[in-house]
């Protein structure tokens, strides 16, 4: 199994001021770190990939649908377009990067709602609009793996099922879904118990607490969790995933109101500590 760390805990877009972050995070132990791709060029993600390779780290992307303009379930065909070329930009930004998995809640605009569950032919123009971006991620490189997210967040996509659903409808192997503990915990009748039955669409693994905090400080049953990660042989990614508090837009989508720790640091090291102590008893 391969270790990261998501970026978005100190910003959403990631500059030279980051940087030292880096080394630190190498030195704790991480294989990786996901970068979010929210603005920027590629020349920029570029560069961001020469300083991961040279402190010897590996990576992978987050991203999102903006606004309805890309909006992948749209019934305006130019907004579904826009979100066709906006996926398609951030695959080119992390091509750009060297990286490896393209994951995120990349099936509607975070917290914009109908007041309506979805729609059969909203998961028609959604597969239709991934088809195109799986095939274009293909073509370089890249795997794409979409993230359901909890009721309050999204409705397109909510639980594993749905997503495993997806995935099979889509029908392209660089394409799976990203397994959440946070969103599991929120929305599955049984958060470990479902990772088994949907193993062959399961391609990527955040790690978060049930309040976004430090891995282990809350009641995730991490024991359970990597007892079946052990027992089904996945070995992909585990990344930590947790959000800074003056993230803009982004926090007020994910409703993070409070510091989930100390430091964002403390859930950085702290989180690696409890990770690697769990696996090894798995």
């Amino acid at each position: 199994m391969l270790l990261g760390f998501n970026l978005l805990l100190w910003t959403t877009h990631v500059t030279e001021e980051h940087f030292p972050l880096f080394a630190a995070l190498k030195r704790t132990g991480y294989d990786g770190v996901e970068v979010p791709i929210f603005e920027g060029t590629e020349d920029h993600f570029a560069r961001i990939g020469r300083i991961l390779k040279d402190e010897g780290l590996r990576c992978n992307g987050v991203t999102v649908l903006p606004d309805q303009a890309h909006n992948a379930v749209s019934p305006d065909p130019a907004a579904r377009a826009g979100a066709v070329e906006r996926l398609r930009w951030a695959v080119r930004c992390l091509e750009a990067m060297g990286g490896e998995v393209l994951a995120g809640p990349f099936h509607q605009p975070l917290g914009d709602f109908t007041g309506e569950p979805a729609t059969a032919e909203e998961r028609e123009r959604l597969v239709a609009v991934h088809q195109q971006a799986a095939d274009f991620a293909a073509e370089k490189g890249v795997k794409l793996a979409i993230e359901p997210l909890n009721r309050f967040e999204c409705y397109i996509l909510n639980t594993v099922a749905e997503s495993a659903e997806l995935v099979r409808r889509v029908g392209r192997p660089g394409y799976g879904l990203l397994y959440d503990t946070f969103h599991a915990n929120i929305e599955e009748k049984d958060p470990v118990g479902v990772i088994a039955p949907n193993l062959g669409a399961i391609t990527h693994v955040h790690l978060s607490e049930n309040d976004r905090g430090i891995p282990g400080s809350g009641h995730v049953a991490w024991a359970e969790l990597f007892a079946t990660v052990a027992a089904i042989g996945y070995d992909r990614w585990l990344t930590i995933e947790s959000f800074g508090f003056s993230l803009g837009e982004l926090s007020t989508a994910a409703a993070v109101w409070r510091d989930l720790a100390s430091t964002p640091e403390a859930i950085a090291f702290e989180g690696l500590r409890f990770l690697r102590a769990a696996i090894s008893r798995s």
